[in-house]
């Protein structure tokens, strides 16, 4: 039986089209629950490896979360989802690895993995899969616990940490050191500045220092492509949203925000007629963008930028809309900062210390603090911001 040219010709061209369209990368994740997908019936809890994606451009990068719960190295391995990622993985593919906090579980031989042997064994195994595929593997030191002990927070990964950097320094291995910059996190929002980013929700009766909440899913996933493009300059291209994340520690440098979309640019006022004063009026509706989070933080919310083509005025005023379950992520002030809250409530986290906020409340944050705020309840926050226009617009 013959196949008409022209069929064999349409099915080719609707093939290259398929293809086309393909990420031209791939992002492979094993890991544990820190770093799972959960779907909507266990909200708000979240893993940082379903939120990655919104960093990435779609066209370039397709992450390809293969983290479960519960996983260890060794039973990864013999569940065979290793072997299924294998299976998919192509040159040009990255492959995250991030486990220990149930390779500690003594208690369970089927996941128990000894911090100086069988753990570092393991985590060759994952990178020998990915070199043979032509894949590069990241290794990612387990994201820290929320677990204070007499006013101090605890590594509870310590020999892991360890060992993974060994590792990674023996193969020649890139590392994201997510142990250090999630306790630096944590330690700047303070001990009861950090539960709203884990699973503490009284209202299900959790009290949960290890898992992430989508607010603190999302500022983790932060600081791993903060880390990811401390390693790979390359890829901060391809990024769609900012990685001006976390608490900035002593000798740790700053990594360059992604600049968002402008505002759209408004009619300039000169050219009114009758006015030479350069006095404006302008609607919010005309210049609102939709925006992930400032600063890692989970989204969505509305930017409102005032006046943003006006170069001489000497303050700044913005209004920001925080959607249910949205943030501005915590982050270190390089500027006086007001932020005065319209309506709606949340939490704000000024250098450690955490305060309930709402309607009425104005929030002074100083050059040099760390602060955060994040929507709480069913409510829109809504927040008017005004700082020194020197400062540079957010």
């Amino acid at each position: 039986m013959k196949i008409p040219a022209l069929f064999l010709i349409v099915l080719c061209a609707l093939f290259s089209s398929a293809h086309a369209n393909e990420p031209t990368h791939r992002v492979f994740i094993a890991a544990d629950s820190t770093a799972a997908s959960y779907g909507p019936e266990r909200a708000p809890q979240a893993g940082w490896g379903q939120v990655l994606q919104s960093w990435l451009d779609e066209s370039q990068w397709q992450v390809r979360n293969h983290a479960v719960g519960g996983r260890s190295t060794r039973s990864f391995i013999n569940e065979g989802r290793l072997a299924a990622i294998e299976k998919e993985l192509q040159p040009g593919d990255v492959l995250l690895i991030q486990f220990g906090h149930n390779d500690a579980k003594q208690e369970d031989a089927t996941r128990y993995t000894d911090p100086d042997s069988d753990y570092p064994a393991f985590l060759s195994r994952y990178i020998a899969s990915a070199r043979a595929k032509g894949a590069t593997p990241i290794l990612i030191t387990p994201v820290a616990r929320l677990l204070y002990d007499f006013g101090a927070l605890l590594d509870t990964h310590g020999r892991y940490t360890q060992a993974m950097k060994q590792v990674a320094t023996e193969q020649n291995v890139q590392l994201i050191d997510l142990n250090a910059s999630s306790m630096a996190w944590i330690r700047a929002l303070g001990e009861q500045g950090a539960k709203p980013y884990f699973m503490f929700v009284p209202e299900q009766n959790k009290a949960d220092g290890t898992h992430f909440s989508v607010a603190g899913a999302t500022a983790v996933a932060c600081l791993v492509m903060r880390g990811w493009v401390g390693i790979t300059p390359q890829l901060k291209p391809t990024l769609k949203r900012d990685i001006d994340c976390g608490a900035i520690g002593a000798g740790q440098g700053a990594v360059a925000a992604t600049p968002s979309a402008a505002a759209p640019a408004v009619a300039s006022a000169k050219a009114q007629a009758g006015n030479t004063h350069g006095s404006q009026v302008i609607r919010e509706q005309d210049i609102g963008r939709q925006q992930p989070g400032p600063h890692g933080g989970a989204g969505p919310t509305t930017a409102y930028s005032f006046f943003a083509d006006v170069s001489d005025l000497p303050f700044v005023m913005r209004k920001r809309v925080l959607h249910k379950g949205a943030g501005i992520g915590l982050h270190p002030q390089h500027k006086d900062e007001i932020y005065y809250i319209v309506s709606g409530r949340g939490l704000y986290v000024l250098d450690g210390t955490q305060y309930e906020v709402g309607p009425g409340h104005a929030l002074l944050t100083r050059s040099g603090s760390t602060h955060a705020l994040q929507q709480s309840g069913e409510e829109d926050l809504v927040v008017m911001l005004a700082y020194p226009a020197a400062a540079g617009a957010r």
